[in-house]
């Protein structure tokens, strides 16, 4: 058995993946899959089966290479193009090139994030919001995850702002808290932040530093988007981090990042996590109301957000590409869909896996 196995989610794996390696199981390193197989998508309901509630399973460097690399942009002609002719690009490169240079530094380059800023606002003005959602709900590269999530979470934050209805100046500020609120991760460990398992409880307690960090890096910024950074993982009942806040003590700036935060969190794939369908995580968001998040943004969220992937493609867990339909806004996880002429609900057993951009643009 290789040595340098990688542990990654049971999620990354595809119906017609040819296995280049063979695939083990985390726990036991019981062969699953022999090299040269191609998997269908019963196999992989079989290996979830057998781990249950586990969702890590051991591969090769090589099979590791092929996972990271499907649907990228570069292959998605679809993604590709809407990426570029929305100046999504530009805007993904210039915020990785705030997190270099607070990386090598770390001092932030004032003048650029007021910049990038700007111009992340000025998206959220002109572009249309199912265009930016069909972006940050596609399927990434897992190696520019933080440059993604920074540019994702500045968007959402200038989307909820504006569906709340906040004045142009406050939308801009919650634009600038969204890119620069994780940049205190440039402090954690790479062992640590990158971690391909569960962490240990001393490394959580490191992980939960890095609003603090962003605090203090952001020294030279007013105490909106200072506090707004520090407040992001904050919870409305009192059990966050790290300042332990509740209600409305949170800055309004942390609890709109808080629900921008955990949205694409959960909407990417990382190494060792597969994506969740947005309906799931839309759905998910709404239980947290009045006990992690704040209700009247909850709400806001939840309302507007489903609305713009209605007649949007989606992947289902058969395999079938179908439109979104209709919603229920009653069962938000499971929207109706449609698929030619037929139109059904979709279930905990014919669901929604990911958006599609194919057929947007």
């Amino acid at each position: 058995m290789n040595k340098e196995l990688i542990p990654v989610s049971i999620g990354l794996l595809y119906d017609g993946m040819v296995v280049p390696n063979d695939i083990y199981d985390a726990d036991s390193k019981l062969l699953l899959i022999q090299a040269g197989e191609t998997l269908r998508i019963s196999q992989i309901d079989v290996i979830r089966r057998y781990n249950k509630d586990r969702d890590i399973i051991l591969i090769s460097p090589e099979t590791h290479k092929l996972l990271m690399g499907k649907k990228s942009p570069g292959e998605n002609p679809y993604q590709t193009k809407l990426e570029n002719e929305t100046g999504y690009s530009d805007l993904k490169n210039e915020t990785l090139s705030i997190i270099n240079e607070i990386g090598q530094t770390k001092t932030p380059p004032q003048d650029k994030i007021h910049t990038i800023s700007r111009d992340l606002a000025d998206h959220v003005e002109k572009t249309k919001p199912d265009l930016i959602l069909d972006i940050i709900n596609a399927l990434a590269p897992v190696d520019e995850y933080l440059q993604r999530h920074c540019t994702n979470v500045s968007l959402l934050n200038g989307l909820i702002g504006k569906w709340l209805g906040l004045p142009r100046e406050t939308v801009d500020m919650l634009v600038q808290v969204g890119l620069v609120h994780d940049c205190g991760k440039i402090s954690i460990p790479p062992q640590i932040l990158n971690a391909p398992r569960k962490l240990s409880a001393v490394e959580f307690e490191v992980i939960k530093m890095h609003p603090v960090y962003s605090y203090e890096i952001l020294s030279e910024f007013p105490d909106t988007i200072r506090y707004g950074a520090r407040g992001h993982h904050e919870k409305f009942v009192n059990r966050g981090y790290p300042d332990g806040l509740s209600g409305n003590k949170i800055p309004l700036a942390a609890q709109i990042t808080a629900v921008s935060d955990i949205y694409d969190a959960m909407v990417s794939q990382r190494a060792y996590k597969a994506p969740r369908n947005p309906f799931n995580i839309i759905a998910w968001i709404k239980t947290l109301r009045g006990t992690d998040l704040e209700p009247s943004i909850v709400n806001t969220f939840t309302e507007n957000m489903p609305k713009e992937m209605v007649n949007k493609p989606v992947m289902l867990s058969n395999g079938e590409s179908g439109v979104i339909h209709e919603l229920d806004y009653d069962d938000l996880e499971y929207p109706f869909i449609r698929i030619g002429e037929k139109v059904f609900k979709s279930s905990k057993n014919l669901f929604c896996t990911q958006m599609s951009l194919e057929g947007n643009i």
